[in-house]
């Protein structure tokens, strides 16, 4: 396949046409913040609206994880309004979250941390309201807890569900009460988890965790 060239904060990349933006950045040691993209998968959600990049000629920031690579492309990671728009995704997204993050299974290993640390944003909110979300945690399974009130609709979760398990997970509902859940809303085990854990592993944050003696 031919290589193009690019370039991404001033450094020159040869890639294959097409690629997205955002792997060829994080493959060349350039930091792009993101939650929901999957290697590999041909339909990436850009549901986290965290990977903000510009570039040259284009008259706003676009997604790097639908960005395709294209021959001599200028991209810049960071911006003034690249950033605004970061910060103000990252916030709407601890709006919803729940931050408790000491008392967490994924602390230190939490891609909100990262991302807090590499942008230097606050892990708490100070231009948005927290939203009352009261969601009980689901503890049917044998072998997963699932917190949905620290779920950032990522959908990482439901793409290994359907992969490796047994594919119970899913959307459900839409705009604030959007989740991830089962088939009628019922609890893991009842849904037929099979215990496989795949979803814990692809959980970025604290929402899916493998259940251990600290759990």
């Amino acid at each position: 396949m031919q290589k193009i060239t690019l370039f991404i904060d001033d450094r020159e990349v040869k890639a294959p046409a097409g690629r997205p933006i955002l792997w060829l950045a994080l493959e060349n040691g350039i930091y792009i913040p993101n939650l929901c993209a999957v290697p590999g998968a041909e339909d990436p959600p850009a549901a986290c609206r965290l990977c903000w990049v510009e570039v040259e000629g284009y008259p706003r920031p676009v997604t790097a994880c639908t960005e395709p690579a294209r021959d001599g492309l200028v991209v810049r990671t960071r911006s003034p309004r690249v950033d605004r728009l970061v910060r103000a995704a990252f916030e709407l997204l601890l709006s919803a979250h729940r931050l408790e993050c000491s008392r967490c299974p994924k602390n230190r290993a939490c891609t909100l941390q990262e991302i807090a640390r590499a942008r230097r944003l606050p892990l708490r909110l100070v231009r948005y309201r927290k939203l009352a979300r009261d969601l009980p945690v689901d503890n049917s399974s044998p072998a997963v807890r699932y917190d949905p009130g620290k779920c950032v609709l990522c959908g990482r979760c439901v793409r290994a569900c359907r992969r490796e398990g047994t594919g119970i997970l899913g959307f459900a509902r839409r705009g604030y009460e959007r989740r991830v859940t089962t088939f009628g809303e019922v609890p893991l085990a009842r849904a037929g988890c099979s215990g496989c854990g795949a979803c814990a592993l692809a959980c970025p944050v604290g929402a899916l965790t493998l259940k251990t003696k600290s759990v």
